[in-house]
């Protein structure tokens, strides 16, 4: 096939491309053929599958690969190359390279790598173990009932307590407005399901939530970026991209956003509901990160009351995401709408984890749980943000609060290559394209500060910094 050599000055990842883009070229690959697996060629060519994974996924965003579920990666059937000898066929709906991104995404979050800088979850001591202990052995002692499905909408009495705690963030709904799904993801896709269509322009938070982007790409969705900025949005741009593509609906992180950090202002949030009004679009809020935020604050379904948010959070961050016990709330019709899909999905959510979940916010030491929690998130935030600053690394935004940096270094200009390197130390690392509405390359990365103690962490940056 081709030789790669480590050696050279030219990373692998583009060396990778740059060989099989040849051989299609020049017809020793002919469309339709299989190319070997990213495992296959990684034990080959002793390479990294990280690298082989970035390598087909650029391949694929090119448009020299087709990626087929379950059955690998093929040659693309090319009408004709364009004149500068790139592929002219347009990408499918959806984006053929979802299933890559989505190996990619399944290596990055393996937790067989001892450290964990680029992580989405909390380490375990950080979660309310003990009160789900508590609660796991109340359940034991009560007359639980295994034999049923239980309610469609989840169990009713967290449903209640959700909305009890929604009132104090002065967003009213009734127990009925509450969905209860399986963690947040599940709330995200069903809302997806309900409001997108294959080709559908959507708006996301660019950069943004990688899972959310994943699904809306397999979704067939057309993905358009709402650049994200330290404040909240990049509002001019967001209303010259909703006069040029009337979206059907606006997907957002305001609050302590994944992967940047941000807290949008409330300027922002008012002026986001004033453009959906205007322009006629749906938003779905994702405010999974609220328990861990420290200031009270309004959100998106606060101001609006629900008429054009849908709001979706979860316990997965702070209780415990095994449990995948998240909800939503939503307009009454909406909601019976959403409950439907749920269950020609999966029927109904998991009444004993509800529970479990129910037991713990309710054995009394919950809210000192958290206010632990936030004053430990803070502190990691200030020794993090500094050691990175030590460093030479921008960061995006400062919160001093959640689970997220932001932070790029001039001397790393792919962050994708950063983060192949650090696996091979046992390090994993949040690669900025991941997050990215077009998957470009970027300097960006995505640092978890609970997972930031391991000096070995910074010792690898730094080698990093000094080898550039």
């Amino acid at each position: 096939m081709f030789t790669l050599n480590p050696q050279s000055s030219v990373p692998l990842v583009v060396q990778i491309v740059e060989g099989l883009s040849r051989l299609i070229e020049d017809g020793s690959l002919r469309a339709g053929t299989k190319v070997p697996s990213i495992r296959q060629f990684a034990h080959a060519h002793e390479v990294s599958v990280f690298t082989v994974v970035e390598a087909y996924d650029r391949l694929v965003a090119q448009g020299w690969l087709v990626s087929r579920p379950h059955s690998g990666f093929f040659v693309r059937r090319r009408v004709g190359a364009a004149a500068a000898g790139r592929p002219s066929e347009p990408q499918q709906p959806g984006g053929a390279g979802f299933d890559a991104m989505w190996y990619l995404r399944k290596i990055f979050e393996n937790r067989h790598l001892s450290m964990k800088p680029g992580c989405g979850w909390l380490p375990g001591d950080w979660l309310f173990g003990d009160g789900l202990k508590r609660s796991l052995r109340g359940l034991a002692g009560d007359d639980l009932d295994l034999g049923g499905y239980g309610d469609p909408k989840g169990y009713p009495d967290l449903r209640r307590l959700i909305r009890d705690t929604l009132a104090e963030q002065e967003i009213a709904v009734t127990p009925e407005q509450v969905l209860l799904t399986q963690g947040s993801s599940q709330a995200l896709d069903l809302a997806a399901r309900r409001l997108v269509r294959p080709g559908d322009v959507v708006l996301v938070d660019d950069p943004g939530y990688a899972n959310l982007l994943f699904c809306l790409r397999f979704m067939g969705a057309q993905l358009v970026g709402v650049p994200r900025t330290a404040a909240g949005y990049d509002l001019p741009a967001l209303e010259a991209l909703l006069a040029r593509h009337k979206p059907r609906v606006f997907f957002t992180q305001p609050r302590l956003q994944s992967p940047t950090g941000s807290v949008a202002q409330l300027s922002h949030l008012h002026r986001v509901l004033q453009l959906a009004e205007k322009h006629d679009f749906v938003i779905v809020e994702n405010d999974i990160y609220a328990d861990l935020d420290p200031a009270p604050r309004p959100s998106l379904a606060s101001l609006d009351q629900l008429a054009r948010v849908i709001h979706v959070s979860s316990f997965s961050k702070t209780i415990s995401p095994n449990l995948r016990v998240g909800y939503l709330v939503a307009d009454p019709d909406l909601v019976e709408d959403l409950a439907q899909l749920k269950m020609t999905a999966g029927l109904t959510s998991s009444e004993f984890t509800e529970r479990l979940v129910y037991g713990a916010l309710t054995e009394g030491r919950w809210r000192k749980h958290l206010k632990a929690l936030r004053e430990r998130l803070g502190q990691a935030h200030e020794r993090v943000a500094s050691r990175l600053a030590d460093l030479g690394f921008e960061t995006f935004a400062e919160p001093k609060a959640g689970m997220f940096l932001w932070a790029r270094h001039a001397d790393m200009p792919d962050s994708a290559v950063t983060a192949n390197m650090a696996a091979e130390h046992d390090i994993l690392l949040g690669p900025g394209h991941l997050f990215s509405a077009t998957l470009e390359p970027t300097a960006w990365m995505r640092f978890n500060v609970a997972f930031c103690e391991d000096e070995r962490v910074f010792a690898f940056l730094e080698s990093r910094r000094l080898a550039a």
